[in-house]
């Protein structure tokens, strides 16, 4: 995980900013919610007042100018605190927020109505849940339906910004709209008799690539295997075990433990049509396709309008996991703060986040979440050409099916450039020397076996790329 002084400072600026919009009265008004494709939209009606609501109240970070100068020193060769990581419960004393603040959002949730369903160590994030009514009279606000501009469904969102009668600041409240929802990043396609991908070089069906493939490119006659290490993967839907059985056995693979952390009431079963439960067999089957003999695979399943800061904070809870992946998106690409300094924490704990940089080419304005945040490690896509199955690496291009689909990357509009990208001529690659470039690393998206729902398929997209990079770190580490 790499991060940087500056970042970190326009980090802690973005949380003051937060911050001074705590009245002296003690009524606060959060910044940030009121949706701006609703100022263009008509209300279809108020959203039913017995609707049921789950949201995140996030907390800012203390002492985050601190925690910036930590972390460049943590990931910095040349100094004394060189790979010294924080454990949660050190985290927490230095930087989390007090716990008589954590219990005054607690105690105010209880007191307009809203069910506590959470809490957390690291006293940054408080879980609620509550209707409508009760969540409109909380925040004093108002949530409308709206008809959804681009999707054959309705949405709901705030018509003003929430405001709280507490002092303690607020950075951030996830759930009061359902706008734009988590998406995979891939396009899959089932493999029929006789259907041969190109470069038709693996040793799957059709030629694509599966199992020792990957380890035989990247890391050929390597003896690590990833063992006495975990791998874990952000999910908004469930997977079937027996799919994870079958690729083992067919790509001769041990048999990897699946430990399944089930958050805000998902089930770990399949519950979306498309490519949702795809996603899920083919982040565990790349994870462990390249790291061989992991300790476990730790599945984090979400539902699909859970919260962002929930299952990250879960993560940042089990500091025996060294290496995480997502291959998931959400439209839009407004930072979140509140995301931001969860990963933070990870990065002090020594924890990597490899995320799926995207699959529609270059970007011009903002990028989805989280594809620009400097925080996690981004990963872009190629397509491979190796001898044959389980042959040695040939030649690698960028990943581009054309029509628009094909390796993302861009410039961010909103981070600075991270120290680890100042020390690059961005003269060949025209990249930015001000803003912070994406991906930051890359491997095979393209020509990739998957076994999902008693099916074979094919699978395209940096969603590919994404877990077997933290399968990779399992290596290293």
């Amino acid at each position: 995980m790499k991060t940087n002084r500056p970042v970190g400072i326009f980090l802690f600026l973005t949380l003051l900013l937060f911050a001074s919009s705590v009245l002296g009265s003690g009524l606060q008004t959060v910044r940030g919610h009121v949706l701006p494709v609703t100022t263009g939209l008509q209300p279809l009606r108020p959203l039913a007042e017995t609707n049921r609501l789950i949201l995140a109240i996030s907390l800012p970070l203390r002492n985050q100018a601190t925690l910036s100068n930590l972390l460049a020193r943590i990931y910095n060769p040349a100094s004394s605190n060189y790979h010294h990581y924080l454990t949660p419960e050190q985290f927490t004393e230095q930087f989390g927020p007090s716990q008589q603040d954590y219990q005054a959002v607690v105690v105010f949730a209880n007191a307009h109505g809203l069910r506590v369903t959470g809490t957390w160590s690291n006293r940054v994030v408080v879980d609620v849940e509550g209707s409508v009514g009760d969540v409109e009279r909380a925040l004093h606000t108002t949530l409308n339906s709206y008809q959804h501009p681009t999707e054959n469904r309705t949405f709901y969102a705030p018509a003003n910004e929430p405001t709280l009668d507490l002092s303690v600041p607020v950075l951030h409240i996830s759930g009061l709209d359902n706008y734009e929802l988590p998406r995979p990043h891939l396009a899959a396609t089932r493999i029929v008799p006789g259907q041969n991908s190109s470069p038709n070089a693996g040793s799957g069906p059709g030629g694509t690539y599966k199992g020792n493939d990957f380890r035989a490119a990247y890391v050929p006659d390597s003896s690590l295997n990833g063992s006495g290490q975990s791998v874990g993967l952000l999910e908004f839907d469930g997977y079937s075990a027996s799919d994870i059985n079958y690729y083992e056995t067919a790509s001769a693979l041990p048999n990897i433990p699946l430990q399944n952390e089930l958050i805000d009431g998902a089930s770990g079963n399949p519950t979306s049509p498309g490519n949702a439960d795809v996603e899920v067999a083919l982040d565990i089957e790349m994870a462990v396709s390249m790291g061989t003999n992991l300790s476990k695979v730790v599945v984090y399943i979400a539902p699909g309008g859970a919260p962002f800061e929930d299952i990250l904070n879960q993560m940042a809870a089990n500091p025996q996991v060294g290496q995480f992946s997502c291959s998931w998106y959400i439209p839009g690409g407004t930072m979140e703060s509140a995301a931001d300094q969860i990963w933070e924490q990870m990065a002090a704990q020594g924890q990597s986040f490899f995320c799926a940089s995207g699959d529609y080419d270059a970007y011009t304005g903002l990028i989805p979440f989280p594809g620009d945040t400097p925080y996690v490690t981004e990963v872009g896509g190629t397509t491979l050409t190796t001898t044959g199955p389980a042959g040695n690496w040939v030649s690698e291009t960028v990943w581009n099916r054309g029509n628009g689909i094909g390796s993302g990357g861009g410039v961010s509009t909103q981070y600075p450039i991270p120290s680890w990208q100042t020390n690059i001529n961005m003269a060949a690659n025209k990249g930015s020397t001000t803003m912070r470039n994406t991906p930051d690393v890359a491997m095979t998206a393209e020509n990739i076996y998957v076994r999902v729902d008693g099916q074979d398929y094919t699978v395209g997209g940096t969603s590919c790329a994404a877990p077997l990079w933290a399968g990779f770190a399992a290596l290293a580490n």
